[in-house]
């Protein structure tokens, strides 16, 4: 069996370094005085009108930057379904998949095809939060990718900024809202310790988005999407790994040790 130092080389990225090139500047949220908006329900209404219809998606994710210590850098293929469905697989240069990791109940599952090792039954958020350092599962995926933020819930307070920011205050989270081409459109979203940035658009949808972790979970992340399809059917063996009986179980805490934050 392997140690969690080898998983760590094959678990987390085609090209994984300590150290490496600084990172683009953080980008800032608005601050300073603000003003009360009274139509923030109705402009946040607006902005989430196209992602919160999407129900199902699938998607290519280019994935960039640090968490810890450690530079991250693949590209994965990713599956999401309503409630709280989940794939999300990491490509290799060549041969069999560096991960796969689906969740369609409770429980997700986790495999490493080249260690032939499989972590069953965990949380899809504890296993993504070891694997590249944000604790994000299915649900909150499919909100950030589509362009929701965290997720929709419902307005309440909301208040605006110079330069054309508008903070509506929902459920725990903050979502930041400007007008772009005349419409409002949802460009940032906090809930600490995690918050995300929208920076490209094709029309209503994201097609590249920054999240970041503070705190013990450090990490600052870009994500790229491609061949985006939305509402698109996904079978139920989508959400399933066939996994060999042979494979050697493994834990949470071992892939925490090799992941980015336990060699941080």
């Amino acid at each position: 069996m392997r140690g969690p130092a080898r998983q760590a080389a094959l678990v987390l990225s085609v090209a994984i370094a300590a150290g490496g090139a600084c990172a683009p500047r953080r980008p800032a949220l608005p601050g300073g005085p603000a003003s009360p908006f009274p139509d923030a329900a109705h402009a946040y209404v607006a902005a989430v009108q196209e992602c919160r219809g999407a129900k199902a998606m699938r998607a290519t994710l280019g994935l960039s930057g640090r968490a810890g210590s450690q530079t991250l850098r693949g590209n994965l293929d990713g599956g999401f379904e309503a409630p709280d469905r989940v794939r999300l697989e990491m490509r290799a240069p060549i041969g069999r998949p560096i991960f796969i990791l689906a969740a369609a109940d409770a429980g997700a599952t986790l495999y490493l095809p080249r260690d032939n090792r499989v972590l069953r039954d965990a949380p899809a958020a504890d296993i993504v939060e070891a694997l590249v350092g944000v604790p994000i599962g299915g649900a909150e995926l499919r909100a950030l990718l589509s362009g929701c933020g965290f997720g929709v819930a419902e307005p309440e307070a909301g208040r605006a900024y110079s330069g054309g920011w508008l903070a509506v205050d929902t459920a725990g989270a903050a979502t930041f809202l400007r007008e772009i081409d005349g419409r409002w459109r949802v460009v940032a979203a906090s809930r600490p310790p995690l918050s995300v940035h929208y920076s490209t658009f094709t029309g209503a949808r994201p097609t590249a988005l920054r999240l970041q972790a503070s705190g013990p979970s450090v990490a600052d992340l870009t994500v790229r999407l491609s061949d985006v399809q939305i509402n698109v059917p996904l079978g139920p063996d989508v959400f399933a790994i066939d996994v060999p009986a042979a494979a050697d179980p493994l834990t949470l805490e071992e892939l925490r040790r090799a992941g980015p934050l336990g060699a941080s």
